[in-house]
């Protein structure tokens, strides 16, 4: 288990290449509920980005940095954005993005995972692999994301650890190798021994360590409390040993294979463990495909693609911010890059790294790292920029909204404010924006209800407008494409009660019904209808 995901370094490596050895970028994923947003916050104490976590009351001069940083959040209990947080340990710089767990933000968590080289799958040890998890897992899988386990909660009830890996296995066609073990659950959990070295971790007393563990005999253990029996404990850790597969990195980096920690979030256990073995183990910058070739991450000149927009993270000062994941080489701040999408230069004056809300200047940063950059809304989602080439980054996706619905305005004579907002929250990716060709008011469209819920939050915090929703005579809309472009344009003259134009210009089909889109594709042969579109072909 001493195999390590970092290139060996030689006096022959560039000064980029070493810097880019030393990231780790990776998300966090889980059903609601299971302790990601916890977990978050423990990982982030270890790195020194906040002082406090947010489950504990702080006084009145001291603030921590949550990853839940918008009011609806905070109010609801569950996170609706993609945070992202820089910081480092143990020689490592590790770029944390903190994902939605709920389905309704889905879209969210799927452009975040364009932008990450490794995942950790948060999973409650009383309830298991729950459908969420499978879904974002299956994502993971179409990238070739490696997977780091950690199973949450062992301190309250709990399954038998060997039915949890049994079910990783089964649900999730995945092998499990344990690099911590739990000794007792629930009450009875006294902590977690190291499956290498035998070496234990004990709830009551190495909260929050990492580094040298205990060592300690069986008996010791077993004393620990009166129901651990020391025969028995021997018995499942040599099955532990013998009976589950040992680690292979190839494996886990070709995602066929999850290491498995043990812990609770909410008590600081295990999190140090799971931090080292992110250093150790899940892979640096990799490789990024363009539209034209591979990108490496040890290259020398500066690629990046924008995978989020965040609007109005600080109220007072408007700002709106465009996350982009840095592919190859170096950015410095005040260096001129060029926007693919649109040919032109932009100075990146004020690039910034993030702690949730909190911030600060990049001087440099590099492959793998992920820069927040200022800018008036002529960065979008799926956006390349690069030191002059040519090329756009792949694989940045946008789906088809399940909710079509029209907003109703009670003030008519702010409806240029309420078309400005709704464009900048589609450029955010917030929400959809349709506008349909008949010249009809514009229709927005959501994956699931809670988007709406946001929508109306922010629309009325951050733009003073109260707004409501009605009901739509259109329930899908799909992208209309076409090998012959004039037969798009037929399309378009031929159905102008039933199209619209999206945030691009891209054309737009809008159904009533799953048959009404059938019935109208074999009415327009060679007329092609999809439900995902790929956003850096953004003009």
């Amino acid at each position: 288990m001493d195999q390590i995901s970092k290139p060996a370094s030689n006096s022959a490596a560039s000064p980029i290449a070493l810097e880019v050895a030393r990231r780790r970028t990776f998300a966090i994923i889980s059903h609601p509920d299971a302790g990601k947003t916890t977990l978050t916050e423990k990982l982030l104490l270890f790195g020194g980005a906040i002082q406090l976590a947010g489950q504990v009351r702080a006084k009145k001069d001291r603030r921590s940095t949550r990853s839940d940083w918008m009011a609806i959040e905070r109010e609801r209990g569950i996170s609706v954005a993609t945070s992202v947080m820089t910081f480092e340990f143990g020689g490592h710089v590790f770029n944390l993005l903190d994902t939605p767990g709920h389905e309704d933000f889905s879209e969210d968590t799927y452009r975040t995972l364009t932008a990450v080289d490794a995942a950790v799958m948060v999973i409650d040890a009383a309830k298991g692999i729950e459908a969420r998890t499978r879904k974002l897992l299956e994502v993971c899988r179409l990238r070739d994301i490696p997977i780091i386990t950690f199973i949450n909660k062992m301190d309250r009830e709990s399954r038998d650890p060997f039915e949890l890996l049994d079910e990783i296995e089964k649900t999730l066609a995945l092998d499990t190798t344990p690099m911590t073990w739990p000794v007792g659950r629930g009450r009875d959990f006294v902590g977690t021994m190291d499956v290498a070295t035998g070496g234990m971790r004990l709830l009551d007393g190495d909260e929050g360590k990492t580094g040298p563990l205990r060592q300690m005999s069986m008996a010791e253990i077993a004393a620990l409390n009166i129901t651990l029996d020391e025969g028995a404990l021997e018995e499942e850790l040599t099955l532990v040993r013998e009976g589950c597969n040992p680690f292979d990195l190839d494996s886990f980096l070709e995602g066929h294979l999850t290491p498995v920690f043990f812990g609770s979030a909410l008590r600081n256990f295990g999190v140090g463990d799971l931090l080292e073995g992110l250093g150790r183990y899940a892979p640096p910058p990799r490789a990024q495909q363009a539209d034209a070739r591979r990108v490496e991450a040890e290259e020398p000149r500066m690629t990046a693609f924008v995978f989020k927009i965040q609007a109005n993270m600080d109220p007072n000062h408007r700002d709106r911010i465009a996350f982009a994941r840095l592919c190859s080489g170096k950015l410095q701040r005040g260096m001129k890059a060029k926007l693919v999408r649109t040919g032109k230069p932009m100075s990146l004056a004020t690039p910034q790294f993030f702690f949730a809300q909190d911030r600060q200047l990049a001087e440099e940063a590099y492959a793998g790292d992920v820069v927040g950059i200022p800018n008036h809304g002529n960065l979008r989602i799926g956006d390349t920029l690069t030191e002059g080439e040519e090329i756009n980054f792949v694989g940045v996706p946008s789906f088809a909204p399940e909710i079509l619905r029209r907003v109703k305005l009670p003030d008519a004579m702010k409806a240029k404010k309420l078309k400005q907002a709704l464009q900048e929250m589609a450029e955010e990716g917030v929400v959809q924006v349709f506008r349909p060709t008949d010249g009809s008011p514009a229709l927005v469209g959501v994956v699931g209800p809670l988007q709406l819920d946001v929508l109306k939050n922010r629309l009325e915090a951050e733009y003073g407008l109260e707004v409501g929703f009605d009901m739509s005579e259109f329930q899908l809309a799909r992208w209309v494409s076409s090998e012959d472009p004039k037969r798009v344009d037929e399309f378009a003259a031929g159905n102008r009660l039933s199209t619209a134009e999206d945030l691009d210009g891209d054309l737009v089909f809008l159904s009533p019904s799953a048959f009404m889109i059938g019935y109208t594709g074999d009415r327009w042969p060679g007329i092609v209808f999809t439900d995902v579109k790929d956003v850096k072909k953004a003009a």
